[in-house]
């Protein structure tokens, strides 16, 4: 049987720490970004750490 390939969407959005867990980028910064407060935009610039609740699914799509 041959390899499962990854989702290639989920690839592109998700990296793997050295710890094993997988970081991704925050949701709610791709556009209408006026509204939002200076703070609320910098924190969105920074990537963290998935959920636990969320870490099976992200894996298994991922495929890595």
């Amino acid at each position: 049987m041959p390899k499962m390939k990854s989702h290639s969407g989920a690839a592109k959005r998700f990296r793997k720490t050295g710890s094993g867990k997988i970081k991704r980028n925050r949701a709610f910064h791709s556009h209408l970004l006026t509204k939002k407060n200076a703070k609320r935009k910098r924190r969105l610039r920074t990537r963290t750490v998935t959920h636990p609740s969320n870490l099976k699914a992200a894996r298994t799509a991922w495929g890595k």
